[in-house]
């Protein structure tokens, strides 16, 4: 097993806590500018992990484990089950649930129409091995054009330009911006609601004018996207159901 360092004390990569129900393994992190022990769960799905402060050891890390186990059991139960875009399916596309169906045919476009019962669908052509890669692929650009309208619009509000956009699958952020104007976005918003990706478009094209969060940067934000508050609350609440999917 794997030690790691965490002021004096010897670490393990990593603890089981046992419960009535279960055994939940956590990953240790060291790191010596944490002011605190930390657990969280990250959206990869890669497992939960535990921060150890500079001068914390094994025992408290435990014991700080232990204290918080209920609410890390309660996070991983309501995380959704991984959807890895296959036949059968469901998938929300600008928020509304839509089912993998395969055309039968091995090459074509992905189209998005209703089944025979009116229940909203992709078709998707080719294997059905190659499904989650074409599915992922098509998802992304159309987030693309989504995102590309809304800043280019919100952009012009504001008399401002954006330099570049592309698209990635962060983890830890929607958007971002950087100070030559280049904005970069996760695909999976093009599954979130419009109005969701609309405001994190507004929220990237107002540092364009405001790089910070001060109160002038979130009354621009408003200005742009009425939506923001409950647009935030919305992403803290459903966001990491996001990554569950491809």
């Amino acid at each position: 097993m794997k030690l790691l360092r965490a002021g004096r004390s010897a670490l393990p990569e990593h603890i089981e806590i046992e419960t009535e129900t279960r055994a939940v393994r956590i990953r240790l992190k060291a790191n010596p500018r944490a002011q605190r022990y930390l657990l969280k769960l990250p959206a990869d799905r890669s497992g939960p992990i535990l921060t150890v402060p500079k001068g914390g050891n094994l025992a408290r890390a435990e014991r700080f484990a232990r204290q918080h186990i209920d609410w890390l059991i309660e996070r991983l139960q309501d995380r959704p089950d991984h959807v890895a875009f296959q036949p059968g399916d469901i998938v929300p596309l600008r928020g509304e649930e839509h089912v993998i169906v395969p055309t039968g045919k091995l090459r074509g476009l992905v189209t998005v129409r209703q089944t025979e019962d009116g229940f909203p669908a992709l078709f998707v052509p080719g294997a059905e091995d190659h499904m989650p890669r074409k599915v992922t692929a098509w998802l992304k650009e159309e987030a693309r054009k989504d995102l590309t309208e809304r800043t280019e619009l919100h952009a012009g509000r504001i008399g401002r330009k954006v330099a570049a956009l592309s698209i990635r699958d962060t983890r830890s952020r929607w958007g971002s911006c950087a100070h030559n104007g280049r904005l970069s976005f996760s695909w999976r918003l093009i599954l979130a609601p419009p109005e969701i990706l609309d405001y994190v478009a507004a929220h990237e094209v107002a540092h364009l004018q405001e790089m910070n969060h001060s109160a002038r940067f979130w009354r621009l934000c408003e200005q742009l996207a009425p939506q923001t508050p409950t647009a935030r609350v919305w992403l803290k609440e459903n966001g990491s159901h996001l990554h569950g999917y491809g």
